[in-house]
């Protein structure tokens, strides 16, 4: 979110606005500097001090950042409190009590490290960092995360170390990460995954490995034990995932290339990422390895001891990728005859069968699915019937698609296509009429929301009003007068005010509340706009002397 200087006010919210103008006043902002061009920094007084940074460029903030916990909404009270700081005399402002004037300052605070920097023998540089690293745990973790790279001996045992202790720098007393403290592993953590980017684009893959698997590991054993309800370890997980995923399209040298394939399968049989997505995936990433058919009978044995139904079936599909990949025509075929049940199996053969207009195979795979999943996986077998009708249609068989669209316009929660206009388009005009009545006959008995929006949609193609104000009267909501207003004003605009007035008076008399008032208010205006100011005055005038003790009530009814 970009917050112009000149208009923040018209951009965040309300309360936040008021909330950040009242720490400005009360002195809150206790510094304000500029760390770098464009690039500034200030200390809030709330609960605790928070520290607020800020990035503007063209009189605009870019990007901001403030480490308090606050996370309902995109901008914090102390952020609002020093944006009204940064632009007090452009909008004249006092507060109660302004800190002691400093003497000007003519460099930021990035110079001034800068010319620290090339000052400082570098011995006295040496003995801060290494004095600063025993005291302050946070410190250490941020300087090897940064510079550890530079090390001569790695391993992925070297990156888990660091890792480990970022992780453990954060962790509260009660060995909790909590939400506000993965703001610095995030930040420290960083450049592990910009210095394996580097790796790779400098063809140094062995440390690449290293890193992304260290991460892996300490990521994953970190959900328990860190709250990560914003995604910060999972973004570092996907991250890796995706630096691992690189390393298969490269040319490795040998060597890592099997460490490589072996720790996939390594980590796999130990269950090391079990019940994370993952998991399987390390599979995967193993497949993309593969040099010999051994290598792809070791995989193929891996998946053979995948437990779980959705597991199971998602190792199926995989297997049956690298029986293509590495097996025969034969023993290929025989694997899916034997697993055709899966959905993903059998919806692929389908789809083969009908490429290659082989439509009895597929009509067989289609109803052997229906058969198959009708107990246990109805949604399933609503899949399948789309198969059928997609098949009948490319046949040009009318009676099949007048059975199958049918059936899925009655007993489809989720539709993939319009079976009304199907079903219109394929059945002759003088028959269409009779069809629906028939249609209507079976779809009235039974219950559910489902049905009876199907029956008000065949109302509203066909443009049946009475059939619809009849539908109406039997379920009278302010909501469905709404619904159905549009349809039916001009023939029934009359009524429809008169459903109108019994439902609002109904409504205020069982509901109590500012929010309750302005619902009964925009059905009023939705009376007046339908021409019936009359009655809108009547019903007005009715409820204020009904209740002249409901202030809010009386206050809404003046904006009508």
């Amino acid at each position: 979110m970009k917050i112009p200087l000149a208009t923040f006010e018209q951009v965040i919210d309300e309360t936040i606005l008021k909330r950040g103008f009242a720490y400005f006043k009360d002195g809150a902002v206790s510094d304000f500097t500029e760390i770098s061009k464009d690039e500034y920094e200030s200390i809030v007084s709330g609960t605790e001090d928070y520290t607020v940074q800020l990035n503007i460029k063209n009189n605009t903030i870019v990007s901001y950042n403030c480490d308090c916990p606050y996370d309902f909404g995109p901008v914090c009270k102390h952020l609002v409190a020093t944006i009204f700081y940064l632009q007090q005399d452009i909008l004249g402002l006092n507060r109660k009590s302004l800190p002691k004037p400093r003497a000007k300052r003519t460099k930021s605070i990035a110079s001034q490290m800068k010319e620290l920097l090339k000052t400082i023998p570098h011995d006295e540089l040496m003995l801060f960092i290494e004095e600063k690293s025993k005291s302050d745990r946070k410190f250490r973790a941020s300087f090897l995360a940064t510079y550890g790279h530079l090390c001569q001996e790695q391993s992925k045992e070297f990156y888990q170390k660091q890792i480990r202790g970022i992780l453990n720098a954060a962790k509260g007393r009660d060995g909790w990460i909590a939400w506000n403290n993965l703001k610095y592993v995030v930040n420290t953590t960083q450049p592990f995954l910009t210095n394996a980017e580097k790796y790779i684009q400098n063809n140094n893959f062995e440390n690449a490995f290293y890193i992304s698997t260290a991460l892996l590991e300490e990521f994953t054993e970190a959900f328990q034990f860190a709250d990560d309800s914003n995604g910060d370890l999972g973004y570092f997980i996907e991250s890796t995932m995706e630096l691992l995923s690189k390393l298969t399209t490269v040319k490795l040298p040998l060597s890592l290339r099997d460490e490589f394939f072996d720790y996939c399968i390594s980590t796999f049989k130990k269950g090391l990422f079990s019940g994370w997505d993952w998991h399987m995936k390390m599979l995967y990433l193993a497949s993309q390895l593969v040099i010999n058919e051994n290598e792809a009978d070791t995989i193929l044995n891996s998946l053979d001891t995948v437990q779980g139904k959705y597991d199971i079936e998602q190792a199926q599909t995989f297997k049956l990728e690298l029986l293509r990949k590495f097996k025969g025509e034969k023993e290929t075929n025989k694997y899916i005859e034997n697993y055709i049940s899966n959905p993903s199996i059998r919806t692929e053969e389908i789809i083969k069968a009908i490429n290659n207009n082989d439509f009895e195979r597929a009509i067989k795979l289609s109803k052997d699915g229906v058969e198959y999943d009708k107990k246990e996986k109805p949604g399933l077998v609503k899949d399948w019937y789309n198969w059928l009708l997609e098949i009948a249609q490319a046949q040009k068989d009318t009676s099949k698609i007048i059975v199958y669209a049918r059936y899925l316009l009655i007993d489809n929660f989720y539709p993939k296509h319009d079976y009304y206009q199907i079903l219109k388009s394929t059945i002759k005009t003088e028959d269409w009429h009779p069809f629906l009545e028939e249609l209507i006959l079976d779809i009235t008995p039974k219950k559910g929301w489902t049905y009876t929006e199907l029956l008000r949609k065949i109302y509203i193609e066909e443009k049946w009003w009475d059939r619809l104000f009849v539908m109406l009267k039997q379920n009278v909501s302010l909501g469905n007068i709404e619904q159905n207003e549009k349809y039916l004003s001009q023939d029934y605009n009359s009524k429809l005010i008169d459903l109108y007035t019994e439902r609002i008076s109904n409504y205020v008399d069982n509901n109590v509340g500012r929010s309750h008032y302005q619902t009964a208010c925009r059905y009023l205006r939705r009376m007046k706009n339908l021409g019936g100011q009359e009655r809108v005055n009547a019903l007005t005038t009715h409820l204020r002397e009904k209740y002249p003790q409901r202030r809010a009530l009386q206050d809404e009814l003046d904006k009508v």
